[in-house]
């Protein structure tokens, strides 16, 4: 819940937003401020003195009121500038690791009032947001396009690795010899590109207008990464799909390089000696990779034969007799399993 409202919050004085230019304009006037972002009754019986403002919000307005020595209180929408000028009294009693008065009271307040608080030092010429007990500080563009620059060229390389273990899969699926090591990796795989693609997803709402490239670039690199995984999950998984990835993205970096334990996400055998057992293939993966062919219909095939096998010896006659299948469609696929096996026997030579 943390991680999300901070993402929420970054989104909100993310570069091009009408808050960061305010917050810009505090730093490059050498002033500091304390700004809580969300007024209710509570924030309300920890204000003390200054005075209800109700005006509307404008980065020109938050710079001037933070001339002065106290608290600005901005409406959760920041569309109003509700309190101006107030000392922000929050319980001494809530524990805080923070020292300067600015960002200790900033801590207290964001953990009391359960609202963002932004903390602008005038000494240190940073910008502090403090949520639920996180405290994260505000870089420039440059510093984190640097370090997300970084994090898609990893990205790359695993995206990589994770289409050649996908393709060692389909080719392992065409001859029905998948043991749970096989899919242990593949969801290794799947999931460390997940998480990376996780962190740049954070780079691109810190960077607000000025990550729209480094946007493009993640898209183009995760497509269809979440459908593999729900396909393989689909496939062998003997949990429900949601509770593996739940299960898998709850395990430490450390953890997920066990295939072991990736395999026991899935419900499939955790013991060593259980790693080399061959899994029985349906060929939902495959089906899917045929081209305009309905989830139903593939879902129905799989169902109909239970195995690559009988899929792969099925006629198109054999075929027509799942529903939804006609003749055109029955030669599609059975065209389309027919190329899928020749690409295979391609690639292991």
């Amino acid at each position: 819940m943390v991680a999300h409202d901070l993402r929420s919050t970054l989104a909100r004085v993310a570069p091009g937003t009408e808050l960061r230019d305010g917050l810009e304009r505090i730093l490059r006037g050498r002033t500091g401020a304390l700004i809580v972002l969300g007024d209710n009754e509570t924030v309300g019986s920890i204000c003390s003195g200054g005075f209800r403002l109700d005006a509307e919000f404008t980065a020109t307005r938050l710079r001037e009121l933070s001339k002065m020595d106290g608290g600005v209180v901005l409406d959760s929408q920041l569309e109003t500038i509700t309190r101006a000028n107030v000392q922000l009294l929050p319980a001494s009693d809530i524990p805080t690791t923070e020292t300067g008065m600015r960002h200790r009271t900033a801590d207290r307040v964001a953990k009391q009032t359960g609202f963002p608080v932004i903390s602008v030092s005038q000494s240190m010429s940073i910008i502090a947001i403090y949520v639920e007990g996180t405290r994260h500080v505000l870089e420039d563009s440059d510093v984190i396009i640097s370090r997300a620059s970084q994090a898609i060229d990893t990205l790359e390389r695993y995206r990589s690795r994770l289409d050649e273990v996908l393709s060692t899969l389909t080719s392992l699926e065409l001859r029905g010899l998948v043991a749970v090591s096989d899919v242990a990796t593949v969801m290794q795989r799947l999931e460390m590109v997940v998480r990376i693609w996780d962190e740049i997803e954070s780079y691109v709402i810190e960077l607000g207008i000025d990550g729209r490239l480094l946007k493009l670039q993640l898209d183009e690199l995760v497509t269809g990464v979440l459908k593999d995984a729900n396909l393989v999950l689909a496939e062998y998984s003997r949990v429900p799909p949601e509770q593996a990835l739940e299960e898998l993205s709850a395990l430490s970096s450390v953890q997920l390089l066990e295939p072991q334990l990736v395999a026991a996400t899935m419900g499939l055998g955790a013991e060593a000696r259980g790693m080399d057992q061959t899994l029985q293939v349906r060929g939902l993966r495959l089906l899917s990779k045929i081209p305009r062919l309905p989830s139903a219909v593939v879902e129905g095939l799989a169902a109909h034969f239970g195995s690559i096998e009988e899929l792969l010896e099925a006629s198109t006659t054999d075929l027509q007799e799942v529903e939804g299948v006609g003749p055109q469609r029955a030669r599609a696929i059975h065209d389309g399993l027919e190329r899928l096996a020749e690409l295979a026997m391609f690639a292991r030579r």
